[in-house]
């Protein structure tokens, strides 16, 4: 029997609580690319609306999954109730849930984007019949452009022309590779 990945598990868990989230950054590049171009990061993130209700749903979901949630360097608070999440929405804190030797960020920030905007340019993936909604590649990449730093100038330099192609097989444009022919 094959064992689900612990963020496809944690993604059907927030799909069950009805969260609404999107997943950006280095990790929802890989969603559009095929098996040949994938990047290393060391965590997801998952971008969600500002709303505590929502928020709280998703902690729920993740620590019924085994994460642990943090908020800076300390564990998210008890109790774990609307008054909390209203708190850490107005502040847009990030939450960061830790565990299967993973890291998921929970934020409330996506630079240069409203959340209801990003989610409505979506693109939705099925990962082992899992729905994952992932923030469109073109706004990923400009709000790593807008976020401006460090590591984010350096991913789009270093990946220049990969995200270009990846952008023009997303649009059906033609390649800018040539096929390769056979030899026989």
């Amino acid at each position: 029997m094959k064992r689900t990945e612990p963020f496809v598990s944690l993604v059907a868990a927030l799909n069950r609580k009805r969260v609404r989230f999107l997943v950006i950054g280095v990790w929802g590049v890989n969603y559009y690319g095929s098996g040949a171009t994938h990047f290393h990061t060391e965590d997801r993130d998952l971008f969600l609306p500002p709303d505590p209700k929502n928020e709280l749903r998703a902690w729920q979901s993740c620590r019924g999954e085994g994460f642990e949630l943090w908020c800076g360097d300390e564990p998210l608070g008890e109790p774990m109730d609307r008054f909390l999440a209203e708190q850490v929405v107005s502040r847009r804190a990030l939450v960061r849930a830790d565990g299967h030797g993973l890291l998921v960020d929970l934020t409330l920030v996506m630079a240069a984007f409203a959340f209801d905007d990003v989610w409505a340019r979506r693109r939705v993936f099925k990962v082992e019949g899992v729905a994952l909604p992932v923030a469109s590649l073109g706004d990923i990449v400009a709000s790593k452009a807008a976020a401006g730093r460090p590591k984010d100038r350096l991913f789009l330099a270093t990946h220049e022309e990969a995200l270009r192609e990846l952008g023009r097989r997303r649009r059906g444009a033609p390649s800018s590779h040539p096929p390769k022919k056979n030899k026989s």
